[in-house]
């Protein structure tokens, strides 16, 4: 009897798994094949990405007929302006094809590190965007499902209105995973260039020793100094949940080799790069005697993926399996 009740919970579970079909723009393919990779239940699915001759989009959702009573996700990369509208136009089409519950997977939220207001006249697009997302219409299932790596500030899940339900991932297991994997495990340090990213990241990064970077004004210039933490003969990795020109890492990678470091490396979970900033990270381009031993950065961001592919120090943590799993929420 025991048995048989066993088999029958486990049946009970089997099938509280989503087959899932799964869209994307066509900077995440690759992404997307990854994602679909790590389950049977994620089935891709293609739209007709063209434009018409005055540059607008000309858009066509291949077998829309075949996704009705389904479970349907698109995966989307807002990595400019020029791409949000025609993803958009798809986005807010998707729920209204009679599927049974959608999902948006945006891995990077673009305009996240414009939230607040310093002086009247700013415009917080963090807001704006959320806004824009917020408006998503209801599918047959319910609110819209929109999952967000590592977004910029905590407070931003308050910028989403009722009519979707935000769900905030983190890429910081992915990292945890790869430390473990060193050969100089036992000697991971890891550091956070401001009170900000060590008050979003170090609960998640407990079972390592910490250091604390700060910012501090001196004349113009703001210059980053040691706040917290002893940094000799470890291997330190800087944690931040993104990287735009990289200046900041660099000035905080000079003070804890200048305190002794054995080892500096960084993670990002979203490796921005505008203006292929990446290029002063590399080996080739980097003017000091110690450069950064890794810069671990996922795949929310694809151009740069592509950019940083096989270039030293850059390792990509795909966050397709955590992506898979978010599916099935």
């Amino acid at each position: 009897m025991e048995n048989n009740n066993n088999q029958v919970t486990g049946e009970l579970k089997s099938g509280n798994k989503k087959q899932v079909r799964l869209f994307y723009c066509m900077e995440c393919e690759e992404l997307a094949r990854k994602v679909a990779a790590h389950s049977q239940l994620i089935t891709l699915q293609s739209i007709n990405w063209r434009s018409f001759d005055d540059g607008f989009p000309n858009l066509f959702i291949n077998n829309a007929h075949d996704i009705r009573g389904q479970h349907v996700a698109f995966l989307a990369s807002f990595s400019s302006p020029a791409v949000i509208f025609e993803q958009l136009s798809v986005i807010y089409n998707l729920p209204r094809l009679f599927v049974a519950s959608f999902t948006l997977v945006l891995p990077f939220f673009p305009t996240g590190s414009f939230e607040r207001m310093e002086e009247e006249g700013d415009v917080a697009t963090a807001f704006t965007m959320a806004r824009i997302l917020s408006n998503i219409p209801i599918s047959r299932g319910g609110p819209t499902s929109v999952v967000i790596y590592d977004i910029h500030a905590l407070q931003e899940r308050f910028y989403f209105g009722d009519h979707v339900l935000p769900l905030f991932e983190t890429g910081i297991p992915l990292l945890k995973q790869r430390l473990h994997q060193l050969s100089d495990a036992d000697k991971i340090v890891v550091a956070f260039p401001d009170d900000g990213a060590w008050k979003r990241f170090h609960k998640l990064l407990d079972h390592f020793p910490t250091i604390i970077c700060t910012k501090v004004r001196e004349g113009d210039k703001r210059i980053v100094r040691l706040k917290e933490g002893n940094p000799a003969g470890c291997h330190v990795v800087i944690v931040d949940d993104l990287v735009q020109s990289g200046g900041t890492l660099i000035e905080c990678q000079k003070v804890l080799f200048a305190h002794d470091a054995a080892k500096v490396s960084a993670y990002v979970t979203h490796g921005v790069f505008p203006k292929r900033s990446w290029e002063r990270f590399t080996q080739k381009n980097n003017r000091s005697e110690k450069g950064f031993a890794y810069f671990w950065i996922t795949d929310s961001c694809p151009q740069t993926v592509k950019a940083v592919e096989n270039t030293a120090p850059f390792e990509v943590l795909s966050l397709a399996g955590s992506i898979a799993d978010a599916l099935q929420i």
